[in-house]
């Protein structure tokens, strides 16, 4: 596939360690990945994020919470994606990526808006590398031409980013006619939704740095747990919404040891209160996002994953 400059549309050819095109524009290529954004912006929490807690979601032999939700969300069959070109778009530290990487012959072609490729790369490079095409990138501005893949996903990233629907329609352009986007999101379940310490401590966290917020939640996740732990066994678990810690019952069903349990919560919480952008949305409203942007709507709901449930749409791109 020829690799553009997203301003222009020109194609781009590698000289040294920049992407160059006939213009004389330039991308440089920092520690193997190409890049069309500065290395620090507005997620630059992810990049923190990623780089840091770089293996923490990483499937292996005892865990395979990302095999679970890649196929149960996509409904893909890997045998079918040989030789197939995939888009994704919000790699982080890669966990899906290495999915598609070892258990398909696909070819994956990813970005991420944040320094996290810098961990994608050193966790699946070596898997694949001549399937393997990883990009700094925007989702508003891809460094590939519209109507190229055989398939697109999203996956833990649009509630995230500035414009949800112009971020649906992005996904859209990038996909051929007849190829198949599946995104998940945060859902709005109701008015409760937005009744939780997340969104309540939000204005006063996002004025802290990150590296003061990510220390703040080491400092305190220890007795934070405890009391969340406190409160479900004494049947009061609905007030565990108001404790500044992700509800540990996403995290409870996947057999962790307590090292492990322990880095989860600090990961989780810090992806609750650092992102500039956090935009939950109802289902039937992206899925008319979907259908205003060009694709037929095939699944619009519920899966259940991990004993838990995620917010799932997928759509067939028109010709």
């Amino acid at each position: 596939m020829q690799i553009i400059n997203p301003s222009t549309g020109k194609f781009l050819q590698q000289s040294g360690n920049f992407l160059v095109d006939s213009n004389g524009a330039k991308f440089p290529i920092i520690r193997g990945v190409p890049r069309f954004t500065p290395i620090d912006n507005y997620t630059s929490n992810f990049g923190i994020q990623w780089n840091k807690f770089a293996k923490t979601q990483l499937d292996h032999e005892q865990l395979n919470l990302s095999k679970t939700r890649f196929f149960a969300e996509t409904h893909w069959d890997k045998e079918d994606l040989e030789g197939k070109d995939i888009l994704e778009v919000g790699s982080g530290a890669g966990r899906f990526s290495k999915i598609v990487l070892e258990y398909t012959q696909a070819n994956l072609w990813s970005i991420d808006y944040s320094d996290a490729v810098t961990a994608n790369y050193e966790n699946n490079h070596s898997i694949a590398p001549e399937r393997f095409h990883l990009f700094q990138a925007s989702i508003y501005a891809m460094p590939f031409p519209d109507n190229s893949f055989d398939k697109v996903f999203c996956m833990g990233v649009l509630q995230h980013t500035p414009d949800f629907e112009a971020s649906i329609k992005a996904l859209i352009a990038k996909a051929k006619s007849g190829a198949e986007i599946v995104v998940d999101f945060y859902p709005i379940k109701g008015w409760w939704t937005k009744i939780n310490a997340k969104y309540m401590l939000r204005p006063l966290t996002k004025r802290l740095t990150h590296e003061r917020l990510l220390a703040v939640i080491e400092a305190n996740v220890d007795w934070l747990i405890a009391l969340s732990l406190f409160l479900m066994r004494c049947q009061l678990g609905f007030l565990t919404r108001f404790l500044p810690l992700v509800d540990l019952r996403t995290i409870i069903p996947l057999n962790l040891t307590s090292i492990q349990f322990r880095e989860w919560a600090v990961l989780d919480t810090f992806d609750m209160f650092s992102p500039e952008y956090d935009n939950p949305q109802r289902i039937e409203v992206v899925a008319e996002m979907f259908r205003r942007n060009g694709a037929v709507v095939t699944f619009a709901g519920f899966e259940s994953i991990n004993g838990g449930q995620s917010a799932v749409v997928r759509g067939i791109k028109q010709g």
